[in-house]
């Protein structure tokens, strides 16, 4: 089995990558849902977070409000360090599980983990391949005030990623990102059949 990490920076086009990807057949797991779950009431982070970060940052019905904790977070460094030292250990053990579990499944596959922190949380190392999607800085600043963010806010989100161009510079495979949709599914094509083709290797 191929194990292939997909990142990029935020508004840069991984999750379109990453739905490109698992219609062309690879097994794709998304980082960030998974690190959401594990700070949900009764499960291994919840308790630890609340003691980090205080009542405060819980909902009404007990569970963490991300919007409060990523508010905290993202204008505080040692606090963002502090909240990835208790969630990324066990976000990585769960990926490994799932690895595991895709191998005996289909030993000649492509998993694709799609993360935004994959690099910095030094992850890297246990992938075959690195595939980091990219577009223009002033794309990015558009794609996410359309979404409604401020420009503090994504300028708080970029200081807490690793600058793009590193990124790139350290990839196997970089999907552009500033074309058109119909450009990126071509290079995603190609950079599955050559992804496929090595894991049957």
């Amino acid at each position: 089995m191929l194990r292939v990490g997909l990142t990029g920076g935020i508004g840069c086009g991984k999750s379109t990558v990453a739905t490109m990807m698992r219609e062309l057949g690879c097994h794709v797991i998304e980082a960030d849902p998974l690190a959401h779950k594990l700070i949900e009431p009764g499960q291994p982070a919840f308790q630890e977070v609340v003691r980090a970060f205080g009542a405060d940052i819980l909902h009404a019905d007990g569970r963490v409000d991300r919007a409060k904790l990523g508010a905290i977070v993202f204008s505080d460094m040692d606090k963002l360090l502090r909240l990835n030292a208790i969630v990324h250990p066990r976000v990585l053990k769960e990926l490994e599980r799932l690895f595991s579990e895709f191998a005996l499944a289909n030993s000649k596959g492509v998993a694709v983990v799609e993360a935004a922190l994959l690099v910095e949380a030094g992850y890297v190392k246990h992938l075959d391949r690195l595939v980091v999607a990219w577009c223009r800085p002033e794309q990015q600043m558009e794609r996410l005030l359309k979404r409604g963010m401020s420009r503090e806010q994504i300028e708080q989100r970029l200081a807490a990623q690793m600058p793009l161009e590193e990124k790139r510079r350290g990839a196997d495979d970089v999907v552009d990102c500033s074309v058109s949709l119909e450009e990126t599914r071509g290079q995603v094509e190609r950079l599955v059949t050559q992804l496929k083709q090595l894991a049957a290797a």
